[in-house]
């Protein structure tokens, strides 16, 4: 057992070594001591958005410096409870080890994907919408289904999470929904998810108990910053307004507040309703035409460097990325990783996703796309 535990730890110090290699540790050292002596600079405050942008930037650069120090004393802990345990034979020292191990392994991961995400966007929050596709009212049913499955993931990891529009649909389930993730790498995160989803399963609503195959699309933008500009021409919008219902609407909005809004030129639509003013629904909209538009444009981007570099083989952006059976047997797939599990309510019910989040950034940093 002690020969386990040795040989488990010095795996661990080496992926140690590798996630300080791979967040530059030492220059973020640095970084934090002369962003520290910056804001205590005199008139630092003057330039409020500048001091923000600084403040955040210091508070990423705390966290990793933390997280690597935490994981060294995690394992210096772990060894000596391992030697410890070695000398006295006793197996709550060794017992103790591993728990350790455990734990730094987790730790070690979180700190491996915060390393990975090398766009600003990637460290804030995020918009989810969840759309039902093929499938009738039962892909309706399958869009609440996920919806509530990132709800518990969210919770999982801490993150706030701000229900902004969720329209019912027709007899059951969502017609849309779209929410706002506010946490840690919640961008960076919850991208793994962006695609298609779908749902293999006996239907609820089918008398003869046949099974039934349903699709539902998740769409993940960031939360663009301040100062990432995005220009938009008041004259390319028309707005809708209208009594919001259901699913937070009803109840709160007791006037045509619900907003709509669409961008002529690209056919964009976005909407908002559970907020409680007309002006706070045209904001959140607006800052989701934003995202959409940047992302609209990026990809523009990159579909022009794609034609001078050639022919470039289908990632399958659009297509599933992940099914749940659920009958004739019970297993959730990532079809791009190859990640799986037969417990499939430890996943829509419980929300356990890192396993096929993680797996989705670990195969993207290898090679498996491009990020």
């Amino acid at each position: 057992m002690a020969e386990t535990g040795s040989q488990a730890l010095a795996a661990l110090e080496e992926r140690l070594a590798e996630v300080e290699g791979y967040l530059h540790i030492e220059e973020r050292r640095n970084e934090v001591a002369e962003l520290e002596s910056k804001s205590s600079e005199p008139g630092f405050w003057d330039d409020a958005e500048r001091a923000r942008s600084l403040m955040e930037r210091l508070a990423a650069a705390r966290d990793d410096v933390s997280g690597i120090e935490a994981a060294r004393s995690k394992l210096e802990d772990a060894r000596a409870a391992l030697e410890l345990g070695q000398e006295t034979g006793d197996p709550d020292l060794l017992s103790e080890v591993d728990s350790l191990a455990a734990s730094l392994s987790h730790d070690l991961s979180e700190l491996e994907l915060s390393s990975w995400f090398t766009d600003e966007l990637d460290h804030g929050d995020a918009i989810v919408t969840v759309t039902p596709g093929q499938g009738g009212l039962e892909a309706q049913d399958w869009c609440e289904m996920l919806f509530r499955m990132y709800q518990r993931y969210c919770d999982r990891r801490g993150w706030k999470v701000t229900v902004n529009d969720a329209v019912p649909g027709e007899a059951i389930g969502l017609d849309r929904a779209t929410f706002t993730v506010s946490g840690h790498n919640a961008y960076g995160m919850l991208r793994a998810e962006q695609g298609v989803h779908r749902l293999v399963r006996i239907s609820p609503t089918d008398a003869k108990k046949r099974r039934q195959t349903t699709f539902a699309g998740v769409e993940v933008l960031p939360v663009l910053p301040d100062d990432v500009e995005v220009e938009i021409d008041p004259n390319d919008l028309r707005v809708d307004v209208y009594h919001a219902s259901g699913h937070g609407g009803q109840g709160v909005n007791t006037t045509d507040s619900a907003v709509r809004i669409t961008h002529l030129p690209t056919g964009i639509v976005v909407t908002c309703q559970n907020e409680r003013s007309q002006l706070q629904n045209k904001a959140f909209a607006m800052s989701v035409l934003r995202s959409r538009l940047y992302e609209m444009e990026l990809a523009r981007r990159a579909e022009e460097l794609d034609e001078l570099r050639g022919p470039k083989h289908d990632i399958g952006f659009g297509n599933q990325i992940r099914s749940y059976v659920l009958y004739p047997y019970q297993l959730v797939k990532d079809l791009r990783t190859g990640v799986e599990t037969g417990n499939v309510d430890a996943v829509l019910s419980d929300g356990d996703l890192d396993p096929f989040v993680v797996g989705y950034h670990r195969w993207a940093v290898g090679g498996g796309r491009e990020q």
